[in-house]
């Protein structure tokens, strides 16, 4: 893995020094921030590669910084936190954090969860061709998607749902598949949380939401994408 500029965000100075101790054995650069506030300035001026970003932040906490950077870039994030609920984690997912680790966490096992992350972050920059079909285009190039015209707002694990159900219209996947080409491999959350991407999915670009034309399910199997 080559070496990549990661912003770390947490309160307690022993623990962003501990992860900055391991990261920058792997070679990486370390910005540092200790609020939400510093947070998001540092990723505005440095546009840092990944952000490991912790839950519970003075200024602005964790989840708002969150949601601030989807709505900005497609920088990968790690939400980093003593929360441990499946409520919890679907919410950080949900808001577009790539990964979640829990408090207390092993250092060695966080570094190989940005290892992962980072690879998939590369390979989502290969380039494909554009998707038309009916009114929805899917630019994979551009990582834009328009319906009737209009341009619609994904979060990257939205568009990586939707990038890898479209590559292959009309075969069924299972949530599982799903899981592993959205998050990898080495993803420990729930299948469920494929049901809540596909749904803030269908609510973005199907006229009907609940008669979907478009993300279709396959009864006791998953999900599959329209065939033309």
């Amino acid at each position: 893995m080559m070496k990549r500029k990661i912003l770390v965000v947490d309160d307690d100075k022993k623990t962003v020094d501990l992860i900055r101790l391991y990261l920058e054995r792997e070679q990486h650069e370390v910005l540092v921030a200790y609020d939400g506030r510093a947070a998001l300035e540092m990723a505005r001026q440095r546009s840092p590669a990944l952000v490991i970003l912790d839950w519970m932040l003075p200024k602005v906490d964790g989840l708002d910084i969150c949601r601030i950077l989807r709505a900005e870039s497609d920088v990968p994030i790690i939400m980093l936190t003593a929360r441990s609920t499946e409520e919890d984690k679907l919410l950080g997912l949900d808001l577009g954090a790539d990964d979640y680790v829990t408090k207390p966490f092993s250092p060695r096992e966080l570094v190989a969860r940005v290892r992962v992350v980072l690879r998939r972050s590369l390979l989502e920059e290969e380039v494909s061709p554009a998707l038309h079909i009916g009114e929805l285009v899917i630019d994979f190039a551009a990582h834009e998607v328009w319906h009737c015209g209009e341009p619609v707002r994904l979060t990257p694990k939205e568009f990586k749902l939707l990038e890898t159900l479209a590559h292959e219209p009309g075969r069924a996947f299972s949530r599982t598949e799903l899981v592993n080409r959205v998050f990898g491999p080495d993803y420990e959350g729930f299948d469920r949380t494929i049901d809540v991407h596909l749904m803030n999915l269908r609510k973005k670009i199907e006229a009907d939401p609940n008669r979907p034309t478009y993300l279709l399910t396959v009864y006791g199997v998953g999900y599959k994408f329209r065939r033309e």
